[in-house]
């Protein structure tokens, strides 16, 4: 007799290293068939979210000595924070998520797909067609269209990544399946994680409550950047954290994204490759418990701050890091959950069946990035409880194209009702007054007995905060 496959919840938890008993902690309720997709994305997001709802219940027991609280999943909380950036308004306006030329284009022998969101992104994507940045949307739409409809889509891709831009050529699964790209994967856990060096307990203050909020009294280094790593932030400065996200001044951020996933953090503005920037970095490490970095990989390591580095400097530290690709060939390329979809096979999938030249297609949610995040949140909140059973520094790594694998190729999609499209979140919003404006937003979907029931603070402009840990 054969026993059933894991759920998808329990092979995440098994990822994460926790007690597989502790699974019965979890109670799901909510509407049924959500986030309509051909491909068990809700399994994926409701997966996704328990787990870091008993990672953090897991937390919370160290910390008061009592039982692990029981973990409240709601469908609908889920679908709703799954697109959060979509239910954003400041003052009652919507943001734009993405520009004019992140988008689908049809090549000679296919479809690829751009990402433009950026100014220098959508400079560099211009200069391969020898368009100056200051080219009006209406004009470079049409000028990109009529050069990528005569050029095969693999040129493209290599062409633009080439120029410093981002383009992925629309792959099939099975196309994906026999990829380099998606070989390097094979083995390679959803969440790998390492002890990287020796260090003792480090007990923090029993909490006190209600709210339970376990990661209260604790730093965190916000070095993430758009939806995944904002998003595991965000989720940890619900559950209490003083979370300081850093940005570079040099790069250019949406505030419309930081005012969807800043809410319970400040926000500083840190030249790490000057000295002066380094040194105030240097002393804010000194105070942390945890680093979470989503920067392109390389940019890091590239100024000495190796999670080996880091640990070294700071024993004990917890470092959760994120990257688009993972492994491979494209290891060290940019990339964003759309374009990650499009080289999965996702695309194509999520398109007109059949139809191998028919227009791709899209996840009902940047389902890799929230997925990814929430896992990302789950495996810091995992390493601290580890690290306060054990001591030791530890490492968590997680990427898009791995959490794309275990969408298309390890989740089983359950019998159940026909997915919908017909969701009314509604009752999973909230307004908050903040120095933005009045915002209208997702409430979190993170729940278990004696949760938080939001944030502590709302976001505020991107850069404007002392680069400083709040007191105790």
């Amino acid at each position: 007799m054969t026993s059933a496959p894991a759920s998808a919840t329990e092979q995440a938890w098994s990822a994460l290293g926790g007690d597989p008993a502790l699974i019965g902690r979890i109670e799901t309720s909510g509407p049924a068939g959500l986030l309509p997709s051909r491909l068990p994305v809700r399994e994926l997001a409701r997966a996704a979210v328990a787990v870091c709802s008993l990672a953090a219940a897991e937390l919370a027991a160290r910390r008061t000595g009592g039982p692990v609280p029981r973990v409240l999943v709601d469908d609908g909380a889920v679908a709703t924070a799954f697109v959060s950036e979509r239910h954003l308004l400041v003052d009652g306006r919507a943001p734009t998520t993405f520009a004019p030329l992140s988008r689908f284009w049809r090549t000679a022998d296919g479809w690829v797909r751009t990402h433009a969101n950026y100014p220098h992104h959508r400079a560099r994507l211009l200069g391969t067609l020898a368009l100056p940045p200051e080219t009006a949307d209406d004009l470079a739409v049409r000028a990109v269209a009529a050069s990528f409809a005569e050029r095969r889509a693999a040129e493209i891709e290599q062409a633009v990544y080439a120029a410093g831009g981002l383009a992925v050529a629309a792959r099939t699964p099975g196309e994906w399946a026999a990829d380099p790209r998606r070989l390097a994967l094979s083995g390679v856990p959803l969440v790998e994680r390492e002890r990287i060096g020796a260090a003792p307990v480090r007990r923090t203050a029993a909490l006190a409550g209600p709210p339970l909020r376990p990661a209260a009294g604790l730093r965190v280094l916000d070095l993430t950047r758009v939806i995944a790593g904002p998003v595991a932030t965000r989720t940890l400065a619900l559950l209490g954290a003083d979370v300081l996200r850093v940005d570079a001044p040099q790069l250019p951020e949406s505030q419309d994204a930081h005012s969807d996933t800043g809410f319970g953090k400040r926000s500083v503005s840190i030249d790490l490759a000057s000295d002066a920037g380094r040194a105030v970095f240097d002393e804010l490490l000194a105070g942390a418990d945890v680093v979470v970095t989503g920067y392109r990989p390389g940019a890091l390591e590239g100024l000495g701050l190796t999670p080996e580095s880091l640990a070294s400097r700071r024993p004990g530290l917890v470092i959760g890091r994120l990257s688009a690709w993972g492994h491979g060939p494209w290891a060290l390329r940019r990339g964003f959950d759309s374009l990650v979809q499009v080289a999965t096979g996702i695309a194509v999938t999520e398109g007109e069946p059949g139809e191998r030249d028919g227009a791709p297609g899209a996840l009902p949610a940047q389902a890799l990035d929230h997925g990814t995040g929430y896992l990302l949140a789950a495996a810091v909140l995992r390493a601290l409880t580890e690290q306060h059973d054990e001591g030791g520094s530890r490492l968590a790594t997680l990427s898009l194209a791995r959490t794309a694998a275990w969408l298309t190729d390890e989740i089983t999609a359950p019998p159940g009702p026909a997915a919908q499209d017909d969701h009314d979140p509604r009752k999973w919003l909230t307004e908050t007054d903040s120095p933005l404006g009045r915002l209208r937003h997702a409430l979190p979907p993170v729940a278990f007995d004696g949760a938080p029931a939001g944030w502590s603070r709302p976001p505020g402009p991107l850069g404007a905060d002392a680069a400083a840990w709040l007191t105790a």
